[in-house]
């Protein structure tokens, strides 16, 4: 049975997802929980492209000592040296090296000559190699390149110390067949191949994603990059709980298996749906509600005299804790803080008491709550995440046929009293958030509202998710009063009986966000000068190959990251 790595794009595919947004506190909840679950590699992030990202992966490589922390960077040393400065605390570090191999990224992007891209693919892993030991070589747009020119460079990066070389389908263009041929070329043509692990990246453009890092699989590739419930640019990336359950499922047929604990898949999919705030499918394999719901007669005939040939999976075996298994009030602090952290919540002690005293407070509304009700608890405590800089701790609405909704609301802000504001809207929900804005006053705009219901029933818990866009200013503020700004999008979230409440909770989760947005960007400089002592430490040490300083974060420069 031959070993394949998992190498989980889920934290930088959350931040290239549409609509998806990870704060570094979330980032690093997953990360603990891909940790615990075995994943090989984690890929946290391409560190130069801001001090946001740049702060995020330097946290995840001190905290993960088991998983492989991965940084990612263009071919070029700055971008090198940033990665290998933000790695400097990982107990087991990769730098990953990007750069085109088709004649569309070469000449028509780079504006180069192929033998010239090749040497700089080159030159690259080498510089690398002076910082780490592992480094993978990621072949951009690989799925259109010249054969013969892909297995020069494959050839010669591997040579210069690659140990990996990650061939992608970025646009998610190639069937399985075409795929797997792709794969048996390299495998075939590659003379060093063997010195390296080959993994891939496939889109989910024409929903053959899967099927893609499949047919790869078998066709020789040892490494697959996916990501929990496939998050990542436009349609997303080959989703971690297909490929791991399907060679769990059927390994004596495939003779692949993986290192990762498949009883950690599904918390670890309701952790990622609720910190990005993109719903599964009710019927998706694997992982949706509906996955292992029988309505033939047949069926439920053969379930309810155990387990037939019928069912491919158990639904122990990805961690679905069962239906019964609900979360009486009695259970105590520590029966508590055990089934969160089988849920995948890792909480420090003042963050599990926020919760607690939550779930106290829900448990008087609603006394038989089950796991999923939990789920929604943690997820819209927006301390747990975010410092809050406003609390909700009231609010009041009057509505009806023939009245005219209007709402109070009650909020301990940075001034020592709570402050009360009424307005009135278009609706119960609409005036409850303009009697916020009222109190905050901070600009932004609400993109997207929705509701749903987390389990049956009329006392179901109500998860609320919106999501807003304000401004974040991304200059030097500490030396130009008039910074630049960005416009970006936050996520709320809020959880309640009430559908009011928890839609008053999910606004100010995203307000705060915001602010501490603004509060951060307003530190950039000092990020700035963080990096720049890192890099001069490393400097210190390995030695450099060029004069000169960091330069400056990609997103001033406006520059593509790939």
């Amino acid at each position: 049975m031959e070993r394949v790595k998992i190498f989980d794009a889920t934290l930088y595919g959350g931040g290239q997802s549409p609509g998806a947004s990870l704060n570094i506190e979330e980032r690093l909840e997953i990360a603990r929980m891909l940790e615990q679950m075995g994943v090989d590699i984690i890929q946290a992030g391409f560190p130069i492209s801001s001090p946001r990202d740049y702060r995020a992966v330097r946290r995840t490589a001190d905290q993960i000592r088991e998983s492989v922390v991965c940084a990612s960077a263009r071919a070029r040393e700055e971008d090198i040296d940033v990665a290998a400065a933000v790695l400097k605390g990982a107990a087991r570090p990769r730098i990953q090296i990007g750069l085109g191999v088709s004649d569309s990224y070469v000449v028509g992007k780079l504006k180069t000559t192929r033998e010239a891209a090749l040497e700089m693919g080159v030159q690259s892993v080498r510089y690398a190699r002076r910082f780490v030991d592992d480094v993978q070589y990621y072949a951009a747009d690989a799925c259109r390149a010249d054969l013969d020119y892909l297995y020069r460079v494959l050839e010669a990066v591997i040579e210069a110390g690659a140990s990996t070389v990650n061939i992608p389908d970025a646009v998610g263009f190639c069937v399985p067949s075409e795929w797997g041929a792709l794969v048996r070329g390299i495998r075939e043509n590659v003379p060093n191949i063997e010195q390296a692990t080959i993994c891939v990246h496939c889109h989910n453009d024409l929903g053959m994603a899967t099927a893609n890092t499949l047919e790869a699989l078998l066709n020789g590739a040892r490494q697959a990059e996916c990501a929990v419930n496939g998050v990542g640019e436009r349609t997303g990336n080959a989703r971690l709980e297909e490929i791991v359950m399907t060679l769990h499922a059927r390994c004596e047929v495939l003779g692949l298996s993986t290192g990762v604990n498949t009883r950690l898949i599904h918390p670890v999919s309701r952790l990622v749906s609720h910190l990005t705030g993109l719903s599964i499918q009710a019927n998706k394999a694997i992982v949706g509600d509906k996955a292992f719901t029988y309505t033939s007669g047949m069926y439920q005939d053969g379930v309810l005299r155990g387990r037939t040939e019928a069912e491919v999976l158990d639904p122990t075996d990805i961690g679905i804790l069962e239906a019964e298994n609900r979360v009486p009030l009695l259970t105590g602090r520590e029966g508590l803080r055990r089934r969160l952290a089988e849920l995948g919540f890792g909480l420090d002690d003042d963050e599990f008491e926020q919760v607690y005293r939550r779930f106290r407070d829900v448990a008087k509304k609603k006394p038989d709550l089950e796991i999923r009700d939990l789920e929604g608890i943690v997820s819209g405590e927006t301390t747990v995440f975010v410092t809050e800089t406003y609390e909700l701790e009231e609010v009041q609405v009057t509505c009806g046929t023939s009245a005219l909704p209007t709402a109070a609301v009650r909020m301990q802000g940075p001034e020592e009293e709570p402050v009360w504001a009424t307005s009135y809207g278009n609706g119960p929900i609409d005036a409850a958030y303009k009697a916020i804005d009222s109190i905050v006053e901070v600009p932004n705009q609400l993109l997207e509202y929705s509701v749903e219901a987390l389990t049956e029933g009329v006392d179901a818990l109500a998860k609320v998710t919106v999501r807003i866009e304000g401004e974040v200013p991304v200059g030097d503020a500490a030396q130009d009063g008039d910074a630049r700004v960005e416009k970006r999008v936050f996520l709320g979230r809020g959880a309640d009986t009430d559908t009011i409440v928890a839609s008053a909770k999910a606004y100010v989760f995203a307000l705060n966000r915001l602010l501490a947005a603004r509060r951060a960007g307003r530190r950039r400089q000092d990020v700035t000068e963080e990096l720049r002592r890192a890099v001069e430490e490393m400097h210190a040490r390995y030695g450099v190959a060029r004069p000169g300083d960091f330069m400056g974060w990609s997103a001033l420069r406006d520059e593509e990251l790939m």
